[in-house]
């Protein structure tokens, strides 16, 4: 089979951190969140070629971190746009990479955004055993949060209806964009050549599964989708186990480190308490106490009480 890593999206809700960089490279603890996916996929016999679908603007960024990191099966399909508005939707972008690269093999599509906390080779043994489309399943826990994704309903482990962001959700188990399809449930270019939604991929699900068998993985691991400051933290905060991590680069004097706070190469951090707190490589940091902050690259700050904020590009000081 092969795999399409969907990277391909500009993240303006986690802007202005996402701005000069894509967010499927941003540091989670020791490494970052796309390479927990392209680590699994590497490892796994039955994925051959790992298509990474990005756009325009950050193909520079992905083909610089690919090489550096050694993958084999990894490489880029680049979209050709370089804003949020130019975008084609993701079964749109899906449809054109499977023409594009040629794929006619099974085909494992995951969001490269995705943190999940079960292992990929469990997913594919799972697909093996059905002999069908499936996807990840996870329960997030409220009505509330539900309307923000993809909903599924059961009978057993089949998908018996599928519900996109609905007003009124039925359920509360999210599909997480997470899908293994045979290769002849590929079928972005009929879908699409019916003038359906080609924007996210859970209305291509709900379409598959009233034409054809579709079955649900659900797992109650760790899940984060990360797209807002609030979900990186806690991502952040789950990969460090609430400790702290100071890069050998970084410059730290007289500091109070609370839980989950991660100081990057070439950081300088001064008489300052930080908790929660994420600084980017270039910052500064002096006479602070800092919490729930994510501090882009340099940033300066001085003599200030923060909380909650996101920062780049910009100095700031008080007295």
């Amino acid at each position: 089979m092969d795999a399409i890593v969907l990277a391909g999206g500009y993240a303006t809700r986690l802007w202005p951190i996402t701005k000069p960089r894509p967010k499927m490279l941003l540091p989670v603890g020791e490494t970052t969140v796309i390479d927990r996916i392209l680590s699994s996929l590497e490892d796994d016999d039955r994925v051959e070629t790992v298509y990474v679908s990005t756009n325009d603007a950050f193909a520079d960024d992905f083909e610089a971190h690919i090489a550096e990191k050694g993958y084999g099966k990894a490489q880029l399909s680049v979209e050709k746009t370089t804003a949020e508005d130019e975008k084609f939707g993701v079964v749109g972008a899906l449809a054109q990479l499977v023409e594009r690269e040629g794929v006619d093999d099974d085909l494992f599509v995951i969001g490269g955004d995705n943190l999940i906390g079960f292992d990929v080779s469990e997913f594919i043994d799972y697909y093996e055993r059905q002999e069908a489309a499936v996807l990840a399943a996870y329960d997030v826990g409220s009505y509330g949060k539900a309307k923000s994704y993809g909903l599924v309903e059961l009978d057993g482990e089949r998908v018996v209806d599928f519900q996109e962001k609905p007003d009124d959700p039925a359920s509360t188990l999210a599909s997480i964009a997470c899908y293994l399809f045979p290769a002849d449930s590929v079928r972005f270019g009929e879908y699409l050549a019916g003038e359906n939604n080609p924007d996210e991929p859970g209305w291509y699900v709900e379409w598959l599964q009233s034409r054809e068998a579709v079955y649900a993985f659900t797992f109650d691991d760790t899940w984060f989708d990360i797209g807002t400051p609030a979900s990186y933290l806690a991502a952040v905060e789950w990969a460090l186990e609430g400790e702290s991590l100071v890069h050998p680069d970084a410059t730290v004097e007289n500091v109070e480190l609370g839980g989950t706070v991660h100081v990057m190469a070439d950081a300088t951090v001064t008489d300052s308490t930080l908790e929660r707190t994420l600084v980017f490589p270039g910052a500064e940091i002096r006479g602070c106490d800092l919490d729930d902050s994510i501090l882009g690259e340099g940033v300066t700050l001085e003599d200030l009480d923060v909380s909650g904020a996101v920062m780049i590009e910009n100095s700031s000081s008080g007295s």
